[in-house]
């Protein structure tokens, strides 16, 4: 499955707000440096959507706020 992510790095805390099926917001508690902001959203999605952080993948916006995300079940 695909999902639309914006994400909003640097935030006081992390946190995952369903605007619909398939796109998120995802603030993340780490700095967009060096791709931690990128490994820091997978672990919180893998968490939140109850799938292994290998199973999701960064298809497109790697260096940018707005994402495209390939969850595999």
């Amino acid at each position: 499955m695909r999902i639309n992510v914006r994400v909003t790095p640097n935030s006081r805390k992390a946190m995952v707000v369903e605007v619909d099926e398939v796109t998120y917001e995802v603030k993340v508690d780490a700095k967009a440096v060096g791709g931690a902001a990128n490994k820091r959203l997978l672990e919180i999605l893998s968490e939140y959507l109850g799938v292994p952080r290998s199973r999701i993948s960064i298809v497109r916006g790697a260096k940018s706020r707005d994402k495209i995300l390939m969850v595999d079940s």
